[in-house]
């Protein structure tokens, strides 16, 4: 005689295995992911920027907080996402009717999770600069972002009533219910829905206040997950790519700098320094999510524009002496070339560019990625 099947709610009768958990958990773990791609997007249009947006260069530290965000919220997710596996998995194991719904339920799941854990896993290499595979990091990463999102709706789409149905407290839930001993592993036995909520905020805030000290100095002491402590290099400042790794072993003693526009204008390093300089405290803000404050003196670049006869508007791009590499040049829109703080910086924290800060000549800007503000820049050409 062949045996019944055992229900999924038989099977893992356990109360932490409830819709309303479920809920809980869903609607935290929500709250982060639309965070963190909300600020994804922010750092993907800083270096792909549409026709159609206009990028502000203020606030001057908009991007060292969006990022730091963008990083901070895709550490918390993986103890939020966890937790949220564990508490949905039995209804994996329950049988149903091929029914429309519960096809589109499976498979909203499986790429929800896949590319969810995927982009999290991803992520979490780059902040510590190692890519270990064959395909692009930057549109790959966007690109499982709107899969997620596209995943994450149809999810919502099919699981909506219950959703509803869970989405406020109801007496029963607050009353603390013991867990069945048989149903969960000893470590967790006699846990209530309120002990593996408080369990998981711990979890999520302890990897968030130990890892968000590479972006928020006052927290810089404990960072120790952080991949990087912000203040630890040349000149109080971290270096994410040498010069030795671009190229850039030594600089000629008749090295110029060259701007190329209605008038062409060349300058050696002693006539660049006699030039009026300017003061700008901004932050370097980069994409692996450290950023670290600092106080550049330079040229301003609106200055050097107006030396050139650039017509007002003007669209910038600036050549280093970086060989090969994706940021060997970069574009400086008329926003951030007119802003008088976008300066190409000579000298930062009081003494001359270290050369893995770019000696002799860097762009620094607001509200600008790291990798867009470019080092060892030797020419600038005027656009437009």
């Amino acid at each position: 005689m062949k045996l019944p099947v055992p229900s999924a709610e038989k099977s893992f009768p356990s109360p932490l295995h409830h819709p309303r958990v479920a809920t809980v958990l869903g609607r935290q773990l929500g709250v982060a992911v639309t965070i963190c791609f909300l600020t994804g997007l922010i750092s993907h249009f800083q270096q792909a920027t549409p026709g159609w947006l206009e990028i502000p260069s203020r606030p001057a530290s908009l991007y060292r907080v969006t990022q730091g965000l963008h990083v901070l919220t895709g550490i918390v997710s993986v103890p939020l996402l966890l937790a949220k596996l564990w508490t949905v998995y039995p209804k994996l194991f329950a049988k149903t009717a091929p029914k429309l719904g519960a096809v589109l339920e499976r498979l909203s799941i499986l790429v929800l999770v896949s590319a969810l854990a995927l982009e999290l896993f991803i992520g979490f290499l780059n902040t510590l600069q190692w890519y270990p595979w064959p395909f692009p990091f930057k549109e790959t990463h966007y690109a499982l972002a709107w899969i997620i999102v596209g995943a994450l709706l149809v999810h919502l789409g099919v699981k909506l009533p219950l959703i509803i149905a869970h989405w406020r407290r109801t007496p029963a839930d607050r009353t603390p219910v013991p867990e069945p001993a048989e149903s969960l592993p000893p470590a967790i036995t006699g846990m209530t829905r309120r002990g593996l909520f408080r369990t998981v905020a711990g979890a999520g805030a302890l990897v968030g206040i130990t890892s968000i000290g590479q972006s928020v100095p006052a927290f810089g002491p404990i960072a120790v997950l952080a991949p990087r402590k912000p203040n630890i290099g040349p000149q109080g400042l971290p270096v994410n790519r040498t010069a030795k790794d671009a190229g850039v072993t030594a600089v000629e003693a008749d090295w110029r700098f060259s701007v190329a526009g209605p008038q062409q204008l060349s300058y050696s390093l002693d006539q660049l320094r006699a030039l009026p300089q300017s003061r700008s405290d901004l932050p370097i803000a980069c994409v692996e999510g450290w950023s670290q404050g600092a106080r550049w003196e330079g040229v301003r670049i609106k200055d050097l524009l107006r030396l050139c006869g650039a017509p007002e508007g003007s669209r910038l791009r600036v050549v280093s002496m970086e060989k090969g590499g994706f940021y060997a040049t970069s574009e400086l829109p008329p926003q951030f070339a007119e802003d008088p703080l976008t300066l190409l910086a000579l000298r930062v924290n009081g003494g001359e560019l270290d050369l893995d800060h770019g000696f002799p000549a860097r762009i620094i800007a607001p509200n600008r990625p790291g990798v867009l503000q470019t080092k060892w820049v030797h020419r600038l050409e005027v656009l437009t």
